[in-house]
């Protein structure tokens, strides 16, 4: 296993939504059937966290209008110019820093960054750090000044 491979249910959950999402953006498969896809593979879903999947999977494509608007700010390019993964591992990213507070916003941004080297462009983490750094300051601004 890689020094950048997933050891937790969610860690592991997060890399199977990237996958989902990845082939959402590009195929423009349907969430469900995405779902579907994943749970009848071989291996299932292995040792992820199902209900986790889910949520982000569905979280991000409601959402998708909504975290578009909170990441364009941040962005040095229009957003259908990004590659399919950094624009997949951003959704994902602003998607667990607006709705799920309770994962500290260091986890989401080193997971992102965990994810973009291991699927993305060479250099392409660095972006998605500096992106989600300033997404996590005007998001979570509160628990980042109390060192959080």
């Amino acid at each position: 296993m890689s020094e950048n491979a997933p050891t937790s249910r969610r860690g592991l959950a997060r890399r199977l939504t990237l996958q989902a999402l990845y082939q959402w953006l590009v195929n423009e498969s349907s969430p469900e059937a995405l779902l579907r896809q994943f749970a009848e593979q071989p291996e299932g879903l292995g040792r992820a966290d199902p209900e986790y999947f889910a949520e982000l999977l569905h979280g991000v494509v409601q959402a998708r209008t909504e975290l578009t608007g909170l990441i364009s700010p941040f962005l040095d390019r229009p957003l259908d110019q990004l590659d399919p993964v950094e624009h997949a591992v951003l959704l994902l990213g602003a998607y667990e820093l607006k709705y799920r507070p309770e994962v500290p916003w260091k986890v989401v941004v080193n997971e992102s960054v965990n994810l973009t080297k291991v699927f993305g462009a060479e250099e392409g983490y660095k972006f998605i750090n500096g992106v989600l750094d300033k997404l996590a300051r005007a998001q979570r601004g509160g628990e980042i000044s109390a060192g959080l």
